[in-house]
């Protein structure tokens, strides 16, 4: 309800940005005899904030906090007429510019104002509470939830209000069980893959995001599955041991077959390599000489996909599905050059190559790229060759910097194609925790589902 600050009042302002306290109190006075109260309260507070002790910016803040309150009132009383419920929100509004304006002005209210407030607070408790009643009654908890929720944001401790969040709110929780997802290439993946989205769900979906969802961990779940069930199970089994840990949802689904694509690149020639020598008379002179080079490098491209099915465990119905796939390129890099000194003094090709024979230079770093990547220069690669002490063979430790998608890892060995289906596939469940995101605040009979007795829960 208080009314926005136009250009005019911006550049009104920026004007005085500069003014003294005592400057913006005048200016705060002219606005308010002039109608302008919101004005008028921006320049007083601002001066308050130069000065606190400044009695004609308080006096100024006082009579424009007072002002805007009264023209307040009257704009609700007015709402009221036709939509209370509207009404009962600018009380909260007016309430919460009260209490913030307390450090700068008291901010009064008419003879009247006290008994309109509560009657529209009432009133706006009311409805919210019986909505939510209602809701209740025909098997709407998380709706019903929200009401009483509603309700006592208008009226503090409204009735029964209270108690009977608590107990929709019991009621609308929805658990997911998300189960180990088939894979036909290896048992481990679809495993890993399903407990790393499970972590990745429960840290997102949490309120106020997602209040009614909540993941379950891993031990609710797995505790419930044979050896066997590990490794892959069916849908009516998946649907049969989310109710046996309590879950209202199961996500189930299967890891597809894993194509992989590798190249191997070379880069064999001469780098430039920057030195200082002394000449016959003493003096320090720079020369570039040639030293011999190989970098071998290893790429490797990985398409894998996830099916997966989101399931209401009352009914077995499908609540979302869908086809995930993903791509995870790894490029290693490994060269038996050690590098002395400054690493900045070497380059694929010198200045004088560079000048002498673009062409040549161009060439090189072309070959450069298509080797190593776009994006990896000489230097680390030089650099990751002269902080490395180990023999270069790929250990798994080394997968989360293939997941965060770095542009090399100096090592002589891919990551097995299995491994890297699991970096690509680490990020696809944000798919699956939208799904259940959109799921959250909707109660299963507007879902169209059978519903759990009450007294089953």
């Amino acid at each position: 309800m208080l009314r926005r600050i136009g250009p005019s009042a911006l550049a009104l302002l920026i004007v005085v940005g500069c003014a003294g306290p005592s400057k913006l109190a005048e200016k705060s006075e002219v606005q308010l005899e002039h109608g302008e109260a919101g004005h008028a309260w921006q320049l007083a507070i601002r001066a308050l904030d130069k000065d606190p002790g400044n009695q004609r910016a308080r006096a100024a803040a006082t009579a424009a906090g007072n002002a805007l309150a009264r023209d307040w009132e009257q704009r609700i009383a007015a709402l009221a007429t036709s939509d209370s419920m509207a009404a009962a929100e600018q009380v909260l509004e007016l309430a919460t510019f009260r209490s913030n304006a307390a450090r700068y002005a008291a901010i009064t209210v008419s003879p009247t104002w006290t008994h309109t407030e509560q009657a529209l607070r009432l009133n706006a408790a009311r409805v919210n509470y019986q909505h939510a009643v209602a809701d209740l009654g025909s098997k709407r908890p998380k709706r019903a939830y929200l009401g009483f929720m509603e309700a006592q944001r208008f009226v503090p401790d409204y009735r029964d209000a209270a108690r009977l969040a608590d107990q929709a709110y019991a009621r609308g929780v929805t658990r997911v069980a998300v189960f180990p997802f088939a894979s036909p290439s290896n048992v481990a993946l679809g495993r890993d893959v399903a407990a790393g989205w499970r972590d990745d769900l429960a840290q997102r979906l949490v309120p106020p995001d997602a209040p009614f969802t909540r993941v379950l961990g891993m031990p609710a779940v797995e505790q419930q599955m044979t050896v066997s069930q590990l490794g892959g199970l069916s849908r009516d089994d998946a649907i049969r041991l989310a109710r046996k840990a309590g879950a209202e949802r199961a996500v189930w689904g299967s890891v597809g077959n894993v194509d992989a694509q590798t190249k191997l690149h070379v880069f064999a020639d001469v780098i430039a390599h920057r030195i200082t020598v002394r000449d016959a008379e003493g003096h320090d002179v720079t020369q570039w000489v040639d030293l011999p080079i190989e970098v071998i490098s290893r790429e490797r491209t990985v398409t894998v996909a996830v099916d997966y099915e989101v399931i209401a465990t009352a009914s077995g119905a499908t609540l979302a599905h869908q086809r995930v796939p993903r791509t995870s390129m790894a490029r290693v890099v490994w060269t038996s050059y050690t590098p002395e000194g400054d690493l900045d003094a070497y380059a694929l090709v010198s200045d004088a190559v560079r000048s002498a024979h673009p062409d040549r230079a161009k060439d090189v770093e072309t070959r450069w790229k298509d080797a190593c990547g776009e994006n990896t220069t000489l230097r680390q690669v030089l650099d990751a060759r002269r902080s490395t002490h180990s023999s270069g063979h790929y250990d798994r430790d080394a997968l989360p910097r293939f997941i965060a998608g770095a542009a090399f890892v100096f090592l002589q060995e891919l990551p097995p194609a299995e491994d890297l289906a699991f970096a690509a596939l680490s990020g696809g469940w944000h798919n699956l925790g939208d799904d259940l995101a959109k799921l959250d605040g909707m109660d299963d009979v507007d879902l169209g589902l059978a519903m759990v007795k009450d007294d089953a829960r």
